[in-house]
């Protein structure tokens, strides 16, 4: 089982920069992928980005150019740098992992991390 702990969120002025954290224990080698998931207010949740084992990334459209993700094997842990935040992005923030499971693969999330962004 995996458990994941996220971290860095808070509020910032448009423009502005946040990194966010994310820590996974238990079964590690499970994880094939982590990464974040956003929800705002009234809309659906959507991807963020992914960072996946063999160091490939995936981003979604709204993010591309601004976030970055990156991961540290040897700590488990993977960051979001998010940059040129806007209003728009203001959201929690779902630390998210992709584990292989016997029957195929589940997702996982932690707790929400708040992002506010306004001036």
């Amino acid at each position: 089982q995996v458990t994941l702990v996220g971290s860095g969120g808070g509020s910032v002025q448009p423009g502005g920069s946040l990194r966010l954290s994310c820590v996974a224990s238990g079964s590690v080698s499970s994880i094939a992928s982590m990464g974040w998931d956003r929800q705002a207010p009234g809309k659906e949740r959507e991807l963020v980005a992914a960072k996946f084992t063999d160091g490939s990334t995936m981003y979604g459209d709204s993010v591309t150019g601004r976030f970055t993700i990156t991961r540290d094997n040897a700590k488990n842990t993977a960051y979001l740098e998010m940059n040129s935040l806007k209003p728009e992005d203001a959201a929690v923030y779902y630390c998210k992992a992709l584990v292989r499971t016997f029957e195929g693969f589940e997702n996982i999330w932690g707790q929400g991390t708040p992002v506010t962004v306004s001036s």
